[in-house]
């Protein structure tokens, strides 16, 4: 279109549109819609697309854009932020009103000026929602962050969706112990086209986070419903707690690892985390070949059986972790205890994590539990949360095949991923 010639993105401009005025930054251009309409931000965060008579340029983003890095390699003493995808990515499509992974580490460095506080390097290693991510994303992202910590990178970002973060940020944690620099998950429950977007301050706070002296992969989200600051959660302890909150993270079983505010230069513990470590132990062999199972009332022995192509089982139980096991022989109940044990029996590990919010499994109490443990399955004294469980028998049985040695790999904390001690205030 001429009358935007020698205007960009991220461009500040001024609009006629049916002799109104407006002005704001000019956004990327939805890949769907009218072709007269442009789109910029306004002011009060939000988006308008327009038709206009004409349109001026104010200010341009070439004289605030930060330096752009054509090479892959940060430069020593940088923060590197990998994007992923997910909503603090993402952007509305305003034909259909979807939400789709488009805006890249570089566009947001535009988007968000306060970036220029820090001397950072961005690229992008793929754009997805976080529900299509697998243990080779969770790879290739292992890859990618000890690429930059070997080039001097003084921290990393890693932008991700929200839905399975606390997956990923297990997985890393496991995959890359003893970090020389802070490892900071951040996402958004709002994209960045809607004026509540909590993206910018948890984008902000993630990177002031990674300068500091932690060695740690953590996850920095809204601490409430305000914009006052993030917490940090350590990477095996999150979970999301709710579908559209800001603030939908906690750690769970403990409390969050720090409370961060940029604007303040607030970083505050709140619990004993790891500082910077001097040797980096990559150990990212996965296998994906593993089962996270959810009992419940009803729960078919035909369905525990037929789980005997997988290398590894995880069963979410109920209470203290148990599973229908009918140890007083009723004949009312449909049991899955044989079927369990028959798949120890023939080398799959089986490990027990519950359905409940916080607490440790203890499989010594009740006779149900007792059969679990004589039968084999692991996890009796953990309170690791499901997701870390999952994670952490994937990259178990990628380590070795030995059914002792993964039982001892398991029950070993190795990322913070069990307590040494439930309180009374955080179960």
């Amino acid at each position: 279109m001429e009358k935007l010639k020698n205007i960009g993105i991220g461009d500040i401009v001024r609009i006629i549109s049916h002799d109104r005025e407006f002005t704001g930054l000019l956004m990327p251009r939805p890949f769907s819609g009218d072709p007269d309409i442009i789109v910029i931000k306004l002011e009060s965060g939000y988006n308008v697309g327009l038709k206009f008579d004409s349109i001026e340029l104010i200010e341009s983003s070439e004289a605030k854009e930060l330096p752009k890095h054509k090479h892959e390699k940060s430069k020593k003493g940088d923060i590197s932020i990998l994007g992923c995808g997910g909503t603090i990515a993402s952007r509305i499509e305003y034909k259909t009103g979807a939400v789709y992974p488009s805006i890249t580490p570089q566009e947001l460095r535009t988007v968000f000026p306060a970036l220029e506080k820090w001397p950072i390097h961005s690229r992008q290693i793929f754009s997805l929602f976080s529900e299509d991510m697998n243990a080779t994303h969770w790879r290739m992202l292992a890859d990618e962050i000890e690429k930059e910590v070997k080039n001097g990178a003084r921290g990393v970002v890693v932008m991700h969706g929200t839905d399975t973060m606390a997956y990923t940020s297990a997985a890393v944690s496991f995959m890359l112990q003893d970090l020389p620099v802070p490892v900071v998950f951040v996402g958004s429950q709002r994209s960045s086209d809607r004026p509540s977007s909590e993206n910018e301050t948890n984008l902000l706070n993630s990177v002031f986070s990674a300068t500091k002296n932690v060695g740690e992969v953590m996850v920095c989200m809204h601490s409430s419903t305000n914009d006052d600051y993030c917490h940090l959660h350590r990477g095996t302890r999150v979970r999301k707690m709710h579908t559209s909150r800001r603030d939908a993270f906690r750690s769970i079983g403990t409390s969050p690892l720090f409370a961060v505010d940029y604007r303040t230069e607030r970083f505050d513990p709140l619990s004993e985390y790891k500082p910077r470590s001097k040797k980096l132990i990559s150990k990212k062999t996965m296998n994906d070949n593993v089962a996270l199972i959810y009992t419940h009332p009803n729960i078919k022995p035909e369905l525990i059986s037929k789980l005997d192509s997988y290398d590894g089982i995880v069963l979410v139980g109920t209470g203290l972790g148990h599973v229908p096991a009918n140890p007083f022989d009723d004949k009312t109940v449909s049991s899955i205890y044989k079927p369990v044990q028959e798949l120890i029996q023939s080398g799959i590990p089986v490990v027990m994590t519950s359905q409940c919010i916080s607490g440790r499994i203890c499989m010594r109490v009740y006779a149900t539990g007792r059969m679990l443990m004589q039968a084999g399955v692991i996890g009796d004294g953990a309170d690791w949360t499901p997701e870390s469980a999952y994670v952490k028998l994937c990259w178990a049985v990628g380590q070795t095949k030995d059914m002792k040695k993964i039982e001892e790999l398991m029950m070993t904390n190795i990322a913070g991923e069990i307590t040494d001690r439930s309180t009374l205030e955080e179960s």
